[in-house]
């Protein structure tokens, strides 16, 4: 049960039950209270929670209350709180960023269904993201000789404060790298802070790294605190610092020579300790050569670089990976799956140009689609298997409409049968046909259920929140509701 029980706390009586309901529907045990006053939060530890959200609190003393409650427990679970007042409570409450994560409203499903996801990787193992403890102990997992001089690059610099920059193409896991740089550093203790230079718009940036003062520009009716100043004692992961604005950079060689900032409206200088860690996938010499970096702060920031390399130059390693992602999946509850060695096989064979973010995104799919069930090179998408797509297509030579899904004779057709159908002569669409055959199997499933979604996903042996993703996808939630409300 800990690993679906959520706290709910809210003042809004409205927004907390909508949001008990979002959790009840997408199979999460939420327990609702719009104050701490009374509520016996010490009967339980705070690890017997997947998740605690905060909405509206005007309870100081309980809130300090809930602190010292989430500080009991080192891996305590993630604090959501809604957007509107997740700046302040993040700061009234002291605890690390990473933990004290931004829940959008009006809810989003996706955004919250991913953080969510991310709460059970973290009880599940909560080794896992957080600001003390590495997601990968070594670095970087796998075992060719390319990785094994990555995880030594990163034993030698890690004890030092030296500044480092990561370099490499994207999804190659350079955040990784930092991660288990900051692991193994004197600074394990003190807070990891990522920023993604790139993400934040220039005029924003100076503002978002240093903080500002109240009044320093139209909005800013609270002083806030910045990056730096989160990251005091531990480590600053400057990522995609090759996007930075040339104004930006000055700014940025003036602190790491100074060891000094200012935050945007004071005068008053604030000295820092943080390491520095940077990550770019630029060729930043090309950029000097372009105008577009300054040179001072490349050298200023390549103390010690290490360059990660594109999954496909290490694909020795590609077992491992698998192995690794699956089992991620696995604990997040989002299901298994299990790789035959020919879909292996053919996986080496492609030129992965998302590298390692790629082959996670490709596992989750495959777990999806199909769960705790082999996948044979045949079931990949088309796109990952190439020349080797040459498994023989069961299809039929006249297009089908709705109505002969629904008939189980037809639906039997579809599966392989001993002798394959020809192709049409002029050929059709695997993605559509295959969309069309499962649109067909879905509308059958609600057909035999009464519009039951969670009947309906138990037929089709998959998750209820799945089925709910597909409803959505093809719009049958739509078809549907037109005729009778769907249950859950």
């Amino acid at each position: 049960m800990s690993e679906s029980r959520v706290l709910v706390i809210d003042a809004d009586e409205q927004r907390l039950e909508a949001l008990g309901t979002i959790l009840r529907f997408i199979d999460y045990h939420p327990v609702l209270t719009q104050s701490l006053k009374g509520f016996p939060l010490d009967e339980r530890q705070p690890r017997d929670w997947l998740a605690v959200i905060l909405g509206c609190q005007d309870d100081a003393q309980g809130l300090q209350r809930l602190a010292q409650w989430l500080k009991r427990d080192h891996y305590h679970p993630p604090l959501l709180v809604v957007a509107k007042y997740h700046e302040r409570t993040a700061e009234l409450l002291g605890l690390d960023r990473s933990a004290c994560l931004a829940l959008d409203y009006p809810m989003k499903y996706s955004h919250l269904a991913d953080l969510l996801k991310r709460a059970g990787m973290l009880h599940a193992d909560p080794c896992i993201n957080r600001p003390a403890v590495q997601m990968m102990p070594q670095g970087p997992a796998g075992n060719s000789a390319l990785v094994r001089r990555t995880r030594r690059m990163i034993e030698q610099v890690a004890p030092h404060d030296s500044t480092v920059l990561i370099t490499g193409e994207s999804g190659t896991g350079k955040e990784v790298v930092a991660r288990a740089i900051h692991a193994q550093s004197n600074r394990r203790d003190r807070p990891f802070v990522a920023v993604n230079c790139g993400a934040i718009p220039s005029e924003l940036l100076e503002s978002e790294l240093f903080g500002h003062e109240k009044g320093a520009f139209t909005g800013a009716i609270t002083a806030r605190r910045g990056r730096f100043e989160m990251a005091e004692g531990g480590t600053l992961f400057l990522d995609e610092i090759g996007d930075m604005s040339l104004p930006m950079q000055v700014k940025i060689l003036r602190v790491l020579q100074e060891r000094t900032y200012e935050r945007v409206g004071s005068s008053r200088s604030t000295h820092c300790s943080v390491r520095i860690i940077a990550a770019t996938h630029r060729n930043l010499e090309q950029s000097i050569l372009k105008g577009a970096f300054r040179e001072d702060l490349y050298y200023r920031i390549n103390v010690f670089p290490i360059e990660m390399p594109p999954l496909r130059e290490r694909l020795e390693d590609l077992p491992m990976l698998i192995e690794d992602l699956t089992a991620a999946q696995e604990r997040s509850g989002h299901g298994g799956v299990r790789l035959s060695p020919d879909a292996v096989h053919v996986l080496r064979g492609y030129h992965w140009p998302g590298n390692v973010r790629e082959l996670s995104n490709l596992i989750e799919r495959l777990a999806v689609l199909h769960p705790k069930a082999p996948v044979s090179a045949a079931d990949l998408p088309p796109r990952y298997r190439g020349s080797a797509a040459t498994a023989s297509a069961h299809v039929v030579d006249a297009v089908l409409d709705e109505d002969d899904y629904a008939a189980p004779a037809m639906v039997a057709c579809m599966i392989p049968a001993q002798v394959p159908a020809q192709l049409p002569p002029a050929g059709l669409d695997l993605k559509d046909y295959i969309e069309s055959i499962e649109i067909g199997l879905i509308r059958q499933a609600l057909e035999q259920s009464c519009g039951v979604v969670a009947h309906a996903a138990k037929l089709l042996n998959t998750r209820r929140t799945t089925l709910v993703e597909k409803l959505r996808k093809y719009g049958l939630h739509r078809d549907f509701a037109e005729r009778e409300p769907l249950k859950a």
